[in-house]
């Protein structure tokens, strides 16, 4: 573990010699980020993490990392702090009764992806609009870290080993219901509501509207409603 200048997915990203496994865990870091560029909070007390993953010929769909991913992250808080109402929320969001607790960023650059994790673990940063929560020190960072990696490296040989349609249900069955009411911000100055409808194979969202069609949404920011 260390203090790391800039980010944890972008010093791994850098990193020639990183092979699937390596993790890079912070203590603090510099620059860090969230989904489109956003800014992300690094309080101390916090975890930091990015592990990097190579894929492979004969790999599932790259998109549907991000499930392992919310998959391997809720295996981890859960055995951290057991009985807590945990919800997965798509596209990468971890939430504790509702409110944000942890984030999920991924980045590629050939056939490396870099997933970084950021898991409010003492602290809930204060983020415009959204409510968020902590674990209130349940455990440390150098706690945690072990579990997340190891949680990781199973769901990753999971992922590879499982069709990608029964892998979509298992993340579906730690989210929020079919039904939801949801509004997806797909960028600027584009909204849709609609009601959460599951996922595809490879992990897009489907949007039922009003009328009833089905739209399938593969990139944007989901609000609960």
């Amino acid at each position: 573990m260390v203090d790391c200048a800039g980010s944890t997915i972008a010093v791994l990203l850098g990193d020639i010699g990183a092979v699937e496994g390596d993790w890079l865990v912070a203590l603090a870091q510099d620059e860090g980020k969230g989904r489109q560029g956003r800014a992300w909070s690094s309080l101390a007390g916090n975890f930091f993490g990015s592990t990097l993953i190579q894929l492979r010929v004969g790999d599932p769909p790259a998109p549907g990392l991000s499930l392992a991913c919310g998959l391997a992250l809720i295996e981890a808080v859960d055995a951290a702090a057991p009985g807590e109402p945990l919800m997965l929320k798509w596209p990468n969001d971890l939430l504790l009764g509702g409110a944000k607790l942890a984030g999920i960023l991924l980045e590629r650059t050939g056939d490396h992806i870099v997933a970084g994790f950021g898991v409010n673990l003492a602290v809930a940063p204060a983020i415009e609009g959204r409510v968020t929560a902590s674990l209130d020190r349940a455990l440390t960072p150098q706690a945690f870290a072990p579990l997340l990696a190891a949680s990781m490296a199973r769901m990753l040989s999971l992922w590879r080993s499982s069709e990608p349609a029964a892998f979509a249900q298992a993340w579906l069955a730690r989210a929020h219901a079919i039904g939801t009411p949801l509004d997806v911000h797909s960028g600027p100055g584009k909204r849709i509501a609609g009601r959460f409808d599951g996922l595809e194979a490879d992990g897009a969202l489907r949007l039922r509207l009003d009328g009833g069609a089905v739209e399938v949404i593969r990139a944007g920011d989901v609000d609960l409603r």
